[in-house]
């Protein structure tokens, strides 16, 4: 009897998630109820993401600006964690507070924006993977010709950020590196071409007072990533034996962003059975 997983694929995002909360996990990617409200940060950079896609495909800086800045505004309150700003005129300080956080790091982004042959922008792609029980699936923002390995391409990701990350593991912080891996084989498989680097932009939305750059790189070269690699398919494999089996999904108080509510759904019993079908 073939053994049958909860889901239908693992993604950057869902195998952090589980890591870090399986009853969260549980509930947005095997019972698919996304009702989690999502922080002004990540909107900010959602926006971001909005502007650089229609400005790598072709867009001027202008409208591009203007996308990220629609998309912002458009977005609901409802669907907004707003923390302590209660009050109609706190939430309506904190979305000013968004928009000139969004302006300046689109801004600072696109003042001197890196140049590159872009083969794909927003490319999502699913890749099986040979030994992998499950397909990987990611969306990759930018896919360029590579400058460092001739017909290879190299991965972009962007990213909109109070601090820039502490430099981990080889100069490149571990959940770059997991990243990464998801972003290789799904690209690949998607354009028959090798993978070369994953390359992430952090751009800062607060201003530098001493006049240091506002973005920072860091190159991860995949030839360089052979114990990468090893700890990636291990963890895809061991995190994938775990939702196959009967188990009880836990909450993690302590998480940030869901501590709070994956304990509500805990207490009141609203999630826990198990299901034997994924969703997409």
């Amino acid at each position: 009897m073939s053994r049958r997983y909860p889901i239908k694929h693992w993604s950057h995002s869902s195998l952090v998630g589980f890591l870090s909360n399986p009853l969260a996990w549980y509930k947005r990617y095997v019972e698919g109820v996304y009702d989690t409200l999502s922080s002004p940060s990540s909107i900010v950079g959602r926006a971001g993401h909005a502007a650089l896609e229609h400005f790598y495909k072709g867009g001027d800086k202008e409208t591009a600006l203007a996308v990220g800045l629609a998309y912002l505004r458009d977005f609901p309150d409802f669907e907004i964690n707003f923390g302590k700003a209660e009050s109609r005129r706190a939430k309506k300080e904190k979305r000013v507070k968004m928009e000139k956080e969004y302006l300046q790091a689109v801004g600072f982004y696109l003042e001197r924006p890196p140049r590159h042959k872009v083969v794909g922008v927003e490319v999502k792609a699913l890749a099986p993977v040979d030994g992998l029980p499950l397909p990987l699936k990611a969306v990759s923002d930018l896919v360029v010709e590579s400058r460092a390995e001739k017909g290879a391409l190299d991965i972009i990701d962007h990213k909109f950020v109070d601090t820039f990350s502490a430099k981990g593991y080889r100069g490149v912080k571990t959940l770059f590196s997991l990243q990464a891996m998801f972003n290789y084989y799904t690209v690949q498989a998607h354009f028959g071409r090798p993978a070369s680097r994953f390359i992430v932009y952090e751009c800062k939305k607060k201003k530098n007072n001493d006049g240091s750059p506002q973005l920072r790189r860091y190159v991860l070269s995949y030839a360089d990533c052979a114990d990468d690699f090893r700890v990636f398919h291990k963890l895809i494999k061991d995190a994938s034996e775990e939702i196959a089996r009967k188990r009880l999904y836990l909450p993690n108080p302590t998480d940030l962003f869901e501590g709070e509510n994956s304990f509500d759904i805990y207490r009141l019993g609203l999630v826990g059975e198990e299901t034997t079908e994924g969703i997409a």
